[in-house]
């Protein structure tokens, strides 16, 4: 393991004759300055392994430069050896008041030198290997919870597709009420966490409907008001599939799932909710189903044209939909156009391609 000691002192011979002493310590190597402000600046670059540092200099004293040394990120555990004079008590309070972690005294002692620099190196070889550890714990961790990610996003995908294979909405349908959903939520100023959690969460919005029966969800008119309350379960029965699990994306598809077709204005179902009662996640997929299901032909329907279905969402902001949601929507619109274009329902592209996600 390579060592990296660092010797400040405007000094000459104080630094040619620590560098020979360095030298002869095992995988050491001195990186030496005679001008305080450039081994500071370096110090701060890079991670030295010992700071040796002299107090009495020009411009920049080792105690400051050792407090400015330790208040840089990764700089508290580097171990830190200050030079002093023996008379100098009250400086080298001071040094440990600063972070100093040990003196070497003037004129320099060849056997302390090299007893004291041991100790101290050895004691920074041991928090490198615990440093490594931590970062292969870390890797083996991240490779875990990635791995435990792509099972979700398999089983995100698995009960999406099953939705889908007896729903007339298309797979195209499903990743673009996603990307919709994306495209609101980081126009809200939601972060990239949440951002990729809806795009994720949004594909299983109607997974309840695989408990609804053919002859309501394939039926080409408009329901009767006895289907469409057998209809409205989808919502329920959604949040029924999906709650419970530990996984977030399981727990806001959930909440998706259930709210999705709650209106701002109490209006809607299944519990009626309003306003800020409705998730946010459940307020931002509205707009991006409804939006979707509209503009896209259907057995039982031609395509809106995408001036009406605007219309449709300004007029309903503050009713059936989050203003704010509306907004954010609108206010990208040329992304939603090149959303529309890139997931066509001709294509049939596959929800499996989580690269299409």
């Amino acid at each position: 393991m390579k060592m990296n000691v660092v010797v400040v002192d405007d000094t000459p011979i104080n630094v040619t004759l620590l560098s020979h002493l360095i030298a002869r310590l095992p995988d050491c190597s001195p990186v030496t300055f005679t001008e305080p402000q450039k081994g500071l600046d370096w110090s701060l670059q890079n991670v030295p392994d010992l700071l040796i540092v002299d107090y009495m200099m020009p411009e920049l004293d080792g105690l400051e430069f050792i407090r400015q040394f330790r208040s840089a990120p990764g700089r508290l555990d580097i171990p830190v050896l200050m030079v002093t004079a023996n008379d100098q008590t009250q400086i080298r309070h001071q040094a440990l008041d600063a972070g100093a972690n040990d003196f070497l005294t003037k004129p320099i002692d060849k056997t302390e030198f090299m007893a004291r620099s041991r100790n101290m190196l050895s004691l920074r070889r041991a928090q490198r290997r615990l440093e490594d550890h931590a970062a292969s714990l870390a890797e083996d961790v991240r490779l875990a919870t990635a791995e435990i990610l792509a099972r979700e996003r398999e089983t995100v995908i698995r009960l999406s597709r099953a939705a889908d294979s007896r729903d007339p909405e298309t797979g195209a349908h499903i990743l673009r009420m996603a990307h919709f959903s994306k495209l609101i939520a980081a126009r809200m100023g939601l972060g990239l966490a949440d951002q990729d959690m809806i795009l994720e969460s949004a594909p299983m919005h109607d997974i309840g409907k695989i408990g609804i029966p053919d002859h309501i969800l394939l039926k080409p008119g408009r329901l009767d008001p006895a289907e469409f309350a057998i209809m409205k379960r989808h919502a329920r029965m959604g949040f029924d599939i999906l709650d419970g699990s530990p996984s977030p994306f399981l727990q806001a598809a959930a909440q998706i799932a259930l709210g999705h077709h709650e209106k701002f204005d109490g209006s809607g179902y299944p519990a009626g909710l309003a306003g800020d009662a409705i998730p946010l996640f459940a307020r931002i997929c509205a707009v991006a189903d409804v939006f979707d299901a509209l503009t896209s032909e259907r057995p039982y329907k031609k395509a809106w044209e995408l001036e009406r279905a605007v219309a449709f969402l300004r007029d309903g902001a503050g009713h059936h939909f989050d203003p704010a949601c509306v907004d954010g929507f609108l206010s990208e619109w040329d992304e939603v156009l090149r959303i529309r274009n890139r997931f066509q329902d001709e294509e049939e592209k596959s929800i499996h391609n989580l690269g299409a996600y």
